[in-house]
This record gives structure tokens, C-alpha cells and sequence, in this order.
């Protein structure tokens, strides 16, 4: 989410106008995160009301992929999950354009970052996850998930020159790995939909709920790296990132066990699900690895840009080799 398009008040308004949202009064950009062009929107309307917005422009999406992502949030929201909905005008329409890029407004939602989760706030993660897998099964369009395999087969070769002998033969190493166990069967059976993909500490909000530093859940957004790819996928995604200890990379396994718990609450996972978690773990640290080397060597111009350290997921991929993480015993998986 950082600033690669300005976006002049003028054109911001115009959106407004359109949507009938209201007369701007503070036009702020996000300078975290490295895909789009965001905005804080805040806008008066004809009743006093302050109402407050996000505003993305599109910088690598293409308005034929866009509407997956956008429907995506508007099937969700509609279904009760805690996503913000985007803004669609008189005929429906929800993806515009601004400073000549697709853009979209959807509503900003409340509360805060929680930046060091304990189990009380995987407890909330975990079971929305398994309901928005649910509510999602029966979304109608198909988007892969474009950071997956053929991506890392695609960017691998190219990140090579850029890292010492023991990163690449680490990086090849667990390419391959992810390779042979993608084209396996057991592989291929795993429940499959709509995931976040990218569904981290910073793309979840709490606000103060009820009993002393006690947060609420008030919603997932950030949804442009979604795509139809397995659960098991998403969830190892939360559980490296809620989880994990930002020193070195090790899973807090008391707190992982209460995510999953929650998880599997709503949506019980299967025993092939249980079986392959440790391999997907692997997965979702080689994805994260992969694309912040890209994003450190490889990277586009941003007013607001700022390259996450490649070498968290690097340690954290290697501890998931080091030390595979069951969430049950395998005897007891169905």
C-alpha cells in the first residue's frame, strides 16, 4: 500500500461525487505495504457526518482481474463476514477510474492494528478465517492465486545472482520440495476456494471491546492478493505470521494450537489437512521469502516505498524445515 500514482483532491472528489459519498475533507496517502496506491478518504456528509474511506488505485491488477477481487469483498460482506464492502454506484458498478488507473472505495474500517497478538486474538483470527473460507465456497468467478507456484517458478531464477550459496541452494531446495509435493495426490484433494493469501497482523483490525485489554475482531481487508488456492494454505499463512516469534523465526506453538483450534471450530480440517500442514507452513514461508526478495532487489518506483527485510522469512522457512509443526497427532487425524 504505498503511493506510486498521485492523486490530486480535484480527482478524489470527482469519485466522491459519482458515489455520492459526500464533500472531501482530508485526502491522506498509506505509505505501508508495496502493491497499490492508497488513501485515507475522509469526507462530510449533507447531514455533518464525518465518514471515513479507503481509496486504492490498481498498479499491476488489470481491470479484467479486478472484479474477482472486488466481488470477492462485496460475496463476503453480504454473507455477514467482517470484510469492507465496496462502494458501487447507481448501476452497480464498482470499479472506477482515477489518475488513469482502475480504482475502487471501499469503507475504512474501525479500530487498530494488533501488533503483538496473544492467543485471545488468534482465537478471533482463526475462526473468522474458517468463516470467511466457508461463506466463500460458494463464490461464482475463479482467480488462481498469482504468488503461488508458477510465480516462485517464474521469479526464483531471476533472484539467484543476488544471494550467497547457502540462500540459493535453500531456495532451489525447497522450490523443488513445493514442486513434487503440488503434484502430489494427496496434495490435490485438499479443499480448495477463495483465500486472502496475505491475511497478516496489519490486515486485521481490533477495536477496544468488552472487559479490561480485551480487543474485538472489526474485520480482514486488504484482499488483492487473493485467489482460489487450498485453506490449508491461508491458515499456514496466519500461523507464520500470528504465531511466530520476530526474532527468530520459531513458532509459538501454544499460540498456533489455539488459532487452529479456533480454525477448526467452525471449519474441522481434514486428515490430509493435518497430515500436510507442515509442508504448507514450508510453503507459506517460501512464498513470503520469495516475494520480498523481489521486492528488495527487484523493485519499482514508490513515494512511500519501503521494502520489507527479505531475511525474517529466510529464518522462518528454515525453522519450518528444522522443527515441522503437527496441530495434532497424526494417529488421532481422521
Amino acid at each position: 500500500m504505498a503511493v506510486f500514482t498521485e492523486v490530486s483532491p480535484a480527482q478524489a472528489q470527482a469519485l466522491l461525487d459519482h458515489l455520492n459519498l459526500g464533500q472531501l475533507s482530508s485526502l491522506r496517502g498509506i505509505g505501508a505495504g508495496i502493491e497499490n496506491t492508497n488513501y485515507f478518504v475522509d469526507c462530510t456528509q449533507a447531514d455533518g457526518h464525518l465518514h471515513r474511506y479507503v481509496l486504492t488505485l490498481f498498479e499491476r491488477l488489470t481491470a479484467e482481474q479486478l472484479p474477482f477481487y472486488l466481488r470477492l469483498m462485496q460475496h463476503l460482506a453480504q454473507r455477514g463476514v467482517l470484510v469492507p464492502e465496496p462502494h458501487a454506484d447507481k448501476t452497480g458498478e464498482i470499479l472506477f477510474e482515477v489518475a488513469g488507473k482502475p480504482a475502487a472505495i471501499v469503507d475504512r474500517l474501525h479500530g487498530g492494528h494488533q501488533m503483538a497478538p496473544d492467543a485471545f486474538h488468534c482465537q478471533q483470527v482463526g475462526a473468522t478465517l474458517a468463516q470467511m473460507h466457508l461463506a466463500g465456497r460458494d463464490y461464482p468467478l475463479h482467480q488462481p492465486n498469482l504468488r503461488g507456484l508458477a510465480w516462485w517458478q517464474q521469479v526464483v531464477p531471476q533472484l539467484l545472482p543476488f544471494l550467497d550459496a547457502p540462500q540459493a541452494e535453500l531456495l532451489t531446495s525447497e522450490l523443488a520440495y513445493q514442486e513434487q509435493l503440488a503434484a502430489s495426490a494427496r496434495y490435490r484433494g485438499l479443499p480448495t476456494g477463495p483465500i486472502h493469501a496475505d491475511l497478516f497482523r496489519d490486515n486485521v483490525m481490533f477495536e477496544p471491546g468488552e472487559g479490561p485489554g480485551r480487543e474485538r475482531l472489526t474485520g480482514f481487508f486488504d484482499f488483492y492478493f487473493a485467489g482460489v488456492d487450498t485453506f490449508l494454505f491461508d491458515l499456514a499463512v496466519c500461523l507464520n505470521d500470528w504465531c511466530v516469534d520476530l526474532a527468530d523465526g520459531r513458532l509459538i506453538t501454544e499460540r498456533a494450537a489455539v488459532f487452529v483450534s479456533a480454525y477448526e471450530s467452525v471449519r474441522p480440517l481434514s486428515g490430509d489437512e493435518h497430515r500436510l500442514l507442515p509442508a504448507l507452513l514450508r510453503a507459506a514461508a517460501l512464498r513470503f521469502w520469495v516475494s520480498r526478495l523481489y521486492d528488495l532487489h527487484l523493485p519499482r518506483e514508490a513515494s512511500l516505498l519501503k521494502a520489507h527485510d527479505p531475511r525474517h522469512f529466510e529464518r522462518v522457512l528454515r525453522e519450518r524445515i528444522a522443527r515441522p509443526w503437527h496441530a495434532m497427532p497424526l494417529e488421532d487425524a481422521e
